[in-house]
């Protein structure tokens, strides 16, 4: 019979990836929900990815200069997932909830989202205060 030495690192590394193990940093990391924030020509752009949502699956909430974007999963149906043997699974649909404070040079009261191919748009203009205008000189 062969002896096989297996050293504390050993050990280590493959609970680092042993979901089952107490040692598994990946099952904590969380990954942010994944967002584009861009300011344009006419305003600011927020776009927030939904894959697989419907648009009545997300609430968009604004209170004074706060945008609030979520979602809250529903409970699945645990038969839906019996059969299947992942062997990747990045595509969750799990609940978010984003909460960006905007700045008053944008129009929040203004604003306006669309859902486009998984993606969900939410424009929000340049308050007309915040346009550039010229002074005269008196």
């Amino acid at each position: 019979m062969e002896t096989v030495l297996v050293s504390p690192f050993d050990i280590l590394f493959r609970n680092f990836f042993d979901s089952r193990s107490n040692f598994n940093v990946l099952e904590d990391v969380k990954i942010p929900h994944p967002v584009n924030i861009l300011e344009t020509k006419d305003g600011l752009v927020f776009e927030i990815a939904c894959t697989g949502l419907s648009k009545d699956q997300v609430e968009i909430n604004i209170e004074h200069d706060v945008l609030r974007v979520s979602h809250n999963k529903e409970a699945a149906d645990p038969s839906e997932y019996e059969d299947r043997n992942y062997l990747v699974r990045g595509i969750t649909k799990k609940a978010f909830n984003l909460g960006y404070k905007v700045a008053s040079r944008f129009n929040l009261s203004k604003a306006d989202a669309k859902m486009e191919n998984g993606l969900l748009i939410i424009t929000v203009p340049f308050a007309p205060e915040a346009q550039p205008k010229t002074l005269q000189i008196k």
